[in-house]
Parts: C-alpha cells; structure tokens; sequence
C-alpha cells in the first residue's frame, strides 16, 4: 500500500511495488565494492532455538552484498555459545559471535568501569553498544544495517530497502530508520507505537508546543522499529540507551548530530511481525509495562535537556490529557479493523491504555525525583578516548572466542 505522502521534514523512502528486488540488490553489490555492508543482529541465546533466526540465517546466506555480519550474543553458557558458534558457520560472510557473557568481554567490561564507563545491565542497549564497539574496531564496513532477532516476516527485501539508502553513493543519507505495517494474519499489531508513542507526542505538543524534536519524532512512521542502518562513522558519536528506550534514544542522538537532511526512513516490509510482549498488567517491572515507562521517561529526559519544566502537577494533567487522545484513538483503530475485517479487541485495548497512563504519570514522576538516573551508554568516541587500546583488544578477545 505504497503512497507518496512526505508527512514530516523525514524524508520518507515508500515502496510503490515497481522494482524487482534483484534489481536493488544488483545495485548493493556494486556499492560495496567501494562502501562495504556489514549487519548487525542482537540476540539472546534462546532465539536459536525459535524457526525466525534459522529463516533469517537461511535467507541471508544467500546475500552477496553483504560483507560482515557481527552477532551479540546475550545470555548464553559457555556450551551454549559453542552451540551458537556452529548454528552461525553456515554463513559465507565474514561473520562472528560476540560472546556478551564470556570471561574476555567480562574482563572488557571491568576495564571499562575502572574509568566510569558502565555499558548498563544486560539486555539490548548494552548487546547493541558492544556490537557497535566491534563494527567500529573491525574497521570491515561502511554502511551497516542492524535488525532483531525473531522477524518472523523476513526475506531479502527488508534488508536490501534497509541499506539501500545509506549505501547509495549519491544518496546524502547518514542514517535511515525502517517502517512497516504492524499485524499478523488476524489483527493490528504495535501496541506500543499506537497506543503510547503517537497519543504521548501529540499530549506533549500541547503542553509545551511544537518543538523540533517532537516534530521530529512524529514524523517518523514507526518510532520503535528495531531496524535502522546506518553509516560507519554514526556509530562513534551516539550514546546508547540501556533500557527500553532504545529506539527513541538512538534517534534522539542521531537528530542532536545530525541535520534533518541526513535522516531519512524506509518502507521495508508490507507486513512485519516478531516475538510479542505481555502487557503485563499485574507485574509493572516486566513486558509492555515497563517498556511503556522507559520509552516515557526516555522523552520526558531529553525533552528537559532541551530546556523543558516539568512539575508533578503537570504530569497529572499530561496523564488526563494523554488518556483521553489515546482513547480517542482506539476509536480510530476499532473502525479501521473493522473496514479491514481485522479483529479488534476494544476492551483489552482500553485497558491497556489505563496501565499506560499510569505509566506516563509514574515515569514522570521518577524523572523529577530522579534527574541524574541517566540510562545513556557513553558514545565509542568517549572510550576511544579514555583507553585508546581497547579496541584493539576487543578485537582480540571476539577473535579469540570464535576460533
């Protein structure tokens, strides 16, 4: 369902089902004889025993262009990594398993954290952050992508329209986010980008106008999509969020060094689905619900860096406002469903709209009795400069692991 609408200063990138895939990818292949690709996937152990990663290892087998391909590997025994080592030899690329929980990059870490760089506890941020780290230190690409683990919707298509952008020569692109349809066989999907994201853009609008960076977020079609690339030299200036603001926090840092002009987003799937979290609703610290309150907080911090007062009484009426716009929306979406003979179950939406608006009260909240909770990884510039071999070593240390 490809359209021309640009709808923000994002320039948006559709897919108007015109071109061939074979013809795109004839084009990366010739690119990267000048600007190598290279792929990013974080990955806990687990997904290797789920059908998504073996269908993406399969499909990107195939992949000619594509130069390197680096894995973080997270949560995953000694055993387990020699498991993942042998699941990933398949691949004919130069690739390689970052081992997060092994004794070389544990000792990386200590170093780290004797000069106050703490890379944060375990989960995506910090998988991502160390991905980045060995790009970086691998020197292999120039343009690099970076996708989940657990599409269950992946093919080629996804990756070539990912890269295409930043690795086109004459394109001016330096970092390039992923869009799609968000649903699977029966129903609407992307309860987060629906149900919290959008209403809480348009809530801040009111409260403190139409600022850059709000504007900026809103123009993007699908702000949480875990698919972007991106040129080599991004990788060293950006700060990485360590919690659940990820995605909103990589394009904070991306807009804060970057022009809009450089920015850009891609029509990457017609239909996208992946592992699904639980909403969670009697355990705050787990699944959409603490997702919800990261993203949250994640905004409020970087709109206060941005010079914008916040007060507890303004976040009781943020949390009035916003639940009220999103359920406005729900409406929107039941009727769509319907016109598209999609379920559509209204009472479980609702419902979770109250949790999330108790979330953006409560990640408010803990933003001013909190300020200096800062969940950024510093950038790789930063510890380029603070140990100037660690990169070196880092290499050692992956290489070691993976002989």
């Amino acid at each position: 369902m490809g359209d021309f609408y640009q709808n923000s200063n994002i320039t948006t990138l559709h897919n108007f089902r015109n071109r061939p895939i074979e013809d795109i990818e004839s084009e990366l292949m010739r690119y990267s004889e000048k600007r190598p690709m290279g792929l990013i996937i974080p990955s806990l152990y687990s997904e290797l025993e789920r059908p998504a990663l073996t269908k993406i290892v399969n499909t990107l087998k195939d992949i000619s262009y594509l130069n390197e391909i680096v894995i973080g590997l997270d949560a995953a025994n000694e055993d387990q990594f020699k498991k993942a080592k042998e699941f990933f030899s398949v691949l004919p690329q130069h690739h390689r398993v970052i081992w997060n929980d092994g004794p070389g990059m544990k000792e990386l870490e200590y170093k780290l954290n004797e000069q106050n760089i703490h890379p944060g506890n375990p989960g995506k941020g910090k998988n991502v952050w160390f991905c980045f780290g060995y790009m970086i230190a691998s020197g292999r690409s120039e343009a690099i992508a970076l996708h989940d683990a657990d599409i269950i919707t992946y093919n080629r298509d996804l990756l070539a329209r990912l890269l295409y952008p930043v690795a086109k020569p004459t394109f001016n692109y330096k970092y390039c986010k992923g869009y799609y349809f968000r649903a699977d066989e029966e129903k609407i999907n992307g309860r987060m980008v629906r149900l919290l994201v959008t209403p809480l853009i348009r809530t801040l609008k009111k409260f403190l106008g139409p600022l850059e960076y709000l504007d900026y977020l809103d123009g993007f079609r699908y702000i949480l999509s875990g698919e972007f690339s991106m040129r080599a030299d991004v990788l060293k200036t950006i700060r990485i969020p360590s919690d659940w603001g990820l995605e909103v926090g990589i394009l904070a840092e991306v807009h804060r060094n970057n022009a809009i002009s450089r920015i850009c987003q891609v029509e990457i799937a017609d239909r996208y689905d992946h592992k699904h979290q639980s909403e969670s609703f009697d355990n705050p610290d787990k699944g959409l619900s603490k997702m919800s309150f990261d993203i949250a907080r994640s905004i409020c911090a970087k709109l206060a860096s941005d010079g914008a007062v916040f007060s507890e009484g303004m976040f009781r009426s943020i949390k009035a406002t916003y639940h009220r716009i999103a359920l406005d929306m729900v409406e929107q979406y039941n009727s769509d469903a319907v016109m598209n003979g999609l379920k559509y179950d209204r009472h479980k939406e609702e419902r979770l709209v109250d949790q999330l608006a108790r979330n953006v009260y409560q990640a408010g909240i803990s933003y001013l009795s909190n300020p200096n909770q800062t969940p950024l990884i510093p950038s790789w510039k930063r510890v380029i400069s603070a140990i100037p071999d660690l990169l070196d070593e880092f290499v050692n240390v992956v290489e070691e692991d993976n002989k």
